[in-house]
């Protein structure tokens, strides 16, 4: 990590701590003029889902007004906050904890894959993966894994919203027949930090 990397850190960290949140990765690059800083956040490791929209987005504005006021990256930059998402490898215990109730892919240190559904991680009495079925292996014979994507058939998709709003998933429950409506769009707003 370079020594502006570890700046930015110092001065992130109990920022991200006081969200409830974790700090996974920080970088700084130059792109031309301007700096680039790269942040990775996640939800602390027993926390089981996704890091929402709404809670990134405080997260992020609360780091932005941190770094311009400690004024850590000197000049123009470019804040760039980010969750770890399904491409991280999972390397490290917190990482398979956060990937509970996710399918994976383990890569097993005698090169054989093992595939399924991560249940539980179980830290006593030595590390252990707990996959569907029971299925119990040691963290230590695990080289790295990774969270599978699982997409849903559009069907499937579709039923599920129309149970939920009571209705069959065919059925056209717009008022505005011809497509037209309302637009839920925002518009973004470009940060302080651009003019450092």
């Amino acid at each position: 990590m370079t020594q502006q990397a570890d700046a930015v850190r110092k001065v992130v960290a109990p920022v991200i701590e006081a969200a409830g949140l974790d700090l996974e990765a920080v970088s700084v690059s130059q792109a031309g003029s301007k700096s680039v800083v790269r942040i990775t956040i996640d939800l602390p490791e027993d926390a089981l889902g996704s890091l929402d929209s709404d809670s990134l987005g405080d997260a992020s504005r609360a780091i932005s007004a941190a770094l311009d006021a400690d004024d850590v990256v000197a000049g123009a930059y470019t804040l760039e906050i980010s969750t770890p998402g399904t491409s991280r490898p999972l390397t490290e215990l917190r990482h398979f904890k956060r990937a509970r109730t996710r399918l994976v892919t383990l890569k097993m240190m005698d090169g054989s894959r093992v595939e399924g559904r991560l249940t539980d991680v179980l830290t006593d009495g030595g590390d252990v993966l707990v996959l569907d079925g029971d299925r119990r292996i040691p963290l230590g014979d695990v080289r790295r894994g990774k969270v599978e994507v699982e997409l849903k058939k559009l069907d499937e998709v579709q039923d599920a919203e129309a149970s939920e709003l009571g209705e069959s998933a065919g059925e056209d429950t717009d008022d505005d027949s011809d497509g037209a409506g309302s637009d839920n769009a925002t518009e973004g707003h470009p940060g302080r930090n651009e003019e450092g």
